[in-house]
C-alpha cells in the first residue's frame, strides 16, 4: 500500500486536549483563531475546532470556576489546560465527553508535555474537586455576570445600554452554533432548483431570504454539492442582504458603475456580480485579502476590477470617475459573528470600539465625494453596538446635508429559529448580528 493510500488515525483526545491549550493560550495572548487554526495539522483540526469553539463559548463559567478551585492562577500553559476541561464539563446537558473520561485525558495531556507536567496533579485535583461539589460551585460562580453570560463585563454593559430590551437575546444567541448558510449563483442555476437538488439526496436544507440556502448540519465547504463549479458560495444570510438592498430600485444595473470598499474576503462583490453588476471595483488595503478574492470570482466564474489601496485614501487608487453605488463594508468590531468566531468576545478591548468608529467616520468622509450625485452608498458593518451603526450614521447625516437616509433595515440582532420571541425588527431567519443603512446623495 503507498503512503498516500494511509488513513492516519484519529488523534487520542489528551493529544487534541493539548493543541486546544496552546490554542486557548494564544487566544489569551491577542491571537485570532482564524490564523492559528490554519497552522493546525490537517488531521486534527476538526476535533481541535470543535472542542476550543465550545471551550470559547463557556470560557468566561471556566474562569470563574477555576477562579474558586484556586486562590492562585497556575502558570498560563497550565491555567489554559484547566480551564479548557471545566468549560468542556460544567453544563452535563452538553458535555462532549464522560467527565471522567474527560478528567482523565487532561490530566494525561498535562503529563505529556513539559509545560504543564509539573501541574499535573493539581490539575487532576482541580477537576475532581469540581466533579465533588459541581452543583455548589457553579451556583457559586453565578455570582459572576461573566460566567452567567460569557462575556467581558464591558460588552455586557454597552449591550444593556444599547438594547435595553433585547440584550439578553443578543449573549444568548452568541452562545449559540451559527448555521451554514448558502448564497445560490442565479447566474448558473436558480435557488428552488439547487434546494431541490439538495432535497433529493437526503441533504437537510431550507430557503433562507432572497437568494440563500441554509443547511441543516453543517459540513465542509468541498463537500457542499456545486461548491468547487461556482453554484454555491458560503455566506451568512444578514450579510446576503446587502447587494440587493443596494441595487434594488436602480435602473440599467448592468451599467452602473460600482465600488465595493473594504472588499475582502468578496462575498458581497460576487453577489453584486452575481446580480447582473458588469463593472465593479474592488479595493482592499491588504494584497494577500485581494488574491482571495480573485480565487472566489475565478471558482464563480465573475470579473471585478481589484485594486490595492486604501478605501480612505481615493487619491491613491481613484481614476476620478465617479461611481453610481458604492458599499463599504467597514471595519469593525465583528461583535455580531461571536456565533461564528468565539474568539471575538475575548479578543476585544473597549477602546476598540471608539477605536474602529473613528476608522468608519474617516471612510464615510473620504468616499462620499467618489459618489455620483444621485447615487447610492450602503454602509454596513458586522458589529451590533451602535456605535458602529445607528450613531455612526447619524453623526454622517448631521454633517452632510446632501445625505439622506433611504429605507434601511438599521441593526439586525443574531437570531436563531428556535426563539420563538425573537426581536421585533428582525426577519424569523436565522442570522448573524448586522448594520445596514442605505444612503442617497441628493442632487443639487
Amino acid at each position: 500500500m503507498t503512503h498516500s493510500l494511509v488513513k492516519r488515525a484519529d488523534p487520542p483526545l489528551w493529544q487534541k486536549l493539548q493543541v486546544v491549550g496552546h490554542l486557548l493560550q494564544s487566544v489569551r495572548g491577542g491571537k485570532s483563531t482564524s490564523l492559528l487554526l490554519e497552522q493546525i495539522d490537517p488531521v486534527i483540526r476538526p476535533g481541535a475546532q470543535a472542542l476550543l469553539f465550545q471551550v470559547l463559548r463557556h470560557l468566561g463559567r471556566a474562569d470563574a470556576l477555576r477562579s474558586l478551585l484556586a486562590s492562585r492562577a497556575p502558570p498560563p500553559a497550565a491555567d489554559a489546560l484547566l480551564c479548557c476541561a471545566l468549560a468542556l464539563a460544567w453544563q452535563e446537558s452538553q458535555a462532549m465527553f464522560d467527565a471522567h473520561t474527560l478528567v482523565n485525558q487532561v490530566v494525561e495531556a498535562a503529563k505529556r508535555q513539559p509545560a504543564t507536567k509539573a501541574q499535573a496533579s493539581f490539575i487532576n485535583a482541580c477537576l475532581r474537586r469540581f466533579l465533588r461539589g459541581r452543583d455548589a460551585l457553579i451556583q457559586a460562580s453565578d455570582k459572576y455576570e461573566t460566567a452567567r453570560w460569557n462575556h467581558p463585563p464591558w460588552w455586557i454593559k454597552r449591550l444593556k445600554l444599547d438594547f435595553p430590551d433585547h440584550w439578553q437575546h443578543v449573549l444568548e444567541s452568541n452562545n449559540r452554533q451559527a448555521p451554514m448558510t448558502l448564497r445560490v449563483n442565479e447566474r448558473k442555476a436558480s435557488r428552488d432548483d439547487y434546494l431541490e437538488g439538495l432535497l433529493s439526496v437526503g441533504i437537510g436544507a431550507r430557503a433562507s431570504g432572497r437568494h440563500g440556502i441554509a443547511l441543516s448540519t453543517a459540513t465542509s465547504v468541498a463537500s457542499v454539492p456545486g461548491f468547487l463549479d461556482g453554484l454555491v458560495s458560503v455566506q451568512d444570510a444578514a450579510a446576503q442582504l446587502a447587494a440587493p438592498l443596494l441595487l434594488d430600485g436602480l435602473p440599467g444595473i448592468a451599467g452602473l458603475k460600482v465600488l465595493d470598499a473594504c472588499a475582502a474576503p468578496g462575498g458581497k462583490t460576487a453577489h453584486l456580480l452575481e446580480m447582473g453588476c458588469r463593472d465593479v471595483t474592488s479595493i482592499d488595503i491588504d494584497a494577500s485579502r485581494l488574491e482571495k478574492i480573485q480565487q472566489t470570482l475565478t471558482r464563480l466564474g465573475l470579473v471585478a476590477r481589484l485594486r490595492v489601496g486604501d478605501a480612505g485614501s481615493p487619491g491613491t487608487w481613484w481614476d476620478g470617475q465617479r461611481f453610481d453605488a458604492i458599499l463599504l463594508d467597514a471595519p469593525c468590531t465583528a461583535s455580531g459573528i461571536v456565533r461564528r468566531h468565539p474568539d471575538v468576545r475575548w479578543l476585544r478591548r473597549e477602546a476598540d470600539v471608539s477605536q474602529l468608529a473613528m476608522i468608519q467616520a474617516n471612510l464615510l468622509k473620504a468616499l462620499w465625494p467618489v459618489l455620483k450625485p444621485g447615487g447610492r452608498l450602503l454602509y454596513c458593518t458586522c458589529s451590533v453596538f451602535k456605535a458602529e451603526g445607528t450613531d455612526q450614521i447619524q453623526t454622517f447625516l448631521a454633517h452632510n446635508t446632501d445625505a439622506a437616509l433611504m429605507d434601511s433595515p438599521g441593526h439586525l440582532l443574531p437570531h436563531f429559529r428556535a426563539n420563538e420571541e425573537g426581536v421585533p425588527d428582525n426577519s424569523a431567519d436565522d442570522h448573524d448580528g448586522f448594520f445596514l443603512a442605505l444612503l442617497e446623495k441628493r442632487v443639487a
